[in-house]
């Protein structure tokens, strides 16, 4: 049975905006897609959703409710790359022909991931292998990541935005403000006028972004990029934010601060778990609980994550890693060396 949140399909806001709830066949039940009418007519869409029947679904009875054809869209912006929202981009550019804006660094992820080479599959599986997944959930992983594919096809063509600069939507300027963290190359975009802030999955109400390590990504800190971040975008006043999952809220600057805590907290956590040395699905499977161990699209991102506060705390010098033939177990810093 679906929530009362989701019942509602869409939402409008001031200056012309709508909020479609483009919805999605796992736990986040929904992504927030934006329609920003354009000061010459039509309308900027910002992060379209996955490409699947029933989002498309949506899509139509948005127009229609709307008074609003695919050829109304006039640009596609993307926060990020992630599938829940870079999914139906070349779709809507095929049908629109508008073009589809999005920082490189985020495009050069899509790339790897569903580009024609698609060779960062096998690098999760090395990469999890390394860390203690068992060989039962290794096998899941491959095909679980392949099943995107469809998901985010047909791939669009990509016009790239600066990491830093600003962007004209609905005939105000916006500042693009690189956030790292949650994915290479996000974007936030801020309007002073408003005090808007379309702030991707930077930060989100009620609940926390996934941070990952990804196999060849440069960012070999993503945790301390996304609380870096985080730092970023305290410096802006923000009366209204607009986020990709959940609803728009008004209490940015406290829900940054609850983040940060939340990482702050984990970390100190994690680090008291390391008298002994452990590998990071057993430190994993500690930290989400059973909930993830039957589900491989949730256990990617819980052993992703797990990585990315336990390669903080190596950089920060609070554990050491040591490689075994079992694969790479952690300790804390003063530990025992070895099993």
């Amino acid at each position: 049975m679906k929530s009362e949140a989701f019942a509602v399909k869409s939402v409008e806001w001031g200056e012309g905006w709508i909020q479609v709830k483009v919805p999605l066949p796992f736990s986040l039940r929904w992504v927030n897609s934006y329609l920003i009418p354009e000061i010459n007519g039509g309308y900027a869409l910002i992060d379209p959703g996955l490409h699947t029947a029933e989002a498309k679904s949506v899509w139509e009875w948005a127009f229609a409710r709307y008074g609003i054809s695919t050829t109304d869209v006039k640009r596609i912006v993307l926060t990020h790359q992630h599938p829940d929202h870079y999914g139906l981009a070349g779709w809507f550019q095929e049908r629109s022909g508008a073009p589809v804006l999005m920082s490189a660094l985020s495009h050069e992820y899509a790339v790897r991931m569903w580009g024609e080479d698609k060779s960062m599959s096998q690098a999760w599986v090395r990469l999890f292998a390394r860390h203690g997944l068992p060989g039962d959930l290794l096998t899941q992983l491959e095909p679980h990541l392949e099943s995107f594919v469809s998901q985010v096809s047909p791939q669009p063509e990509v016009t790239y935005l600066p990491l830093e600069g600003t962007i004209s939507l609905g005939g105000r300027e916006w500042e693009i403000v690189h956030t790292p963290g949650h994915a290479s190359g996000h974007l936030c975009f801020y309007n002073r006028e408003l005090r808007y802030m379309l702030c991707g999955d930077q930060v989100l109400p009620d609940i926390t972004p996934n941070v990952s390590v990804i196999p060849g990504d440069p960012d070999r800190n993503p945790l301390l990029s996304f609380l870096n971040s985080l730092k970023r975008l305290s410096r802006y006043e923000v009366e209204m934010a607009f986020p990709g999952h959940r609803n728009p809220f008004p209490n940015f600057a406290e829900r940054l601060m609850d983040l940060n805590g939340h990482h702050v907290g984990r970390l100190a956590e994690l680090e008291g778990w390391l008298e002994q040395p452990q590998q990071a699905y057993a430190l994993c499977a500690r930290m989400f609980g059973k909930r993830t161990q039957n589900n491989i699209h949730q256990l990617r991102f819980a052993m992703s994550e797990t990585l990315a506060h336990l390669f903080y705390l190596e950089e920060a010098g609070r554990i050491k890693s040591v490689e075994h033939a079992s694969g790479i177990l952690y300790h804390r810093t003063g530990g025992p060396h070895s099993v």
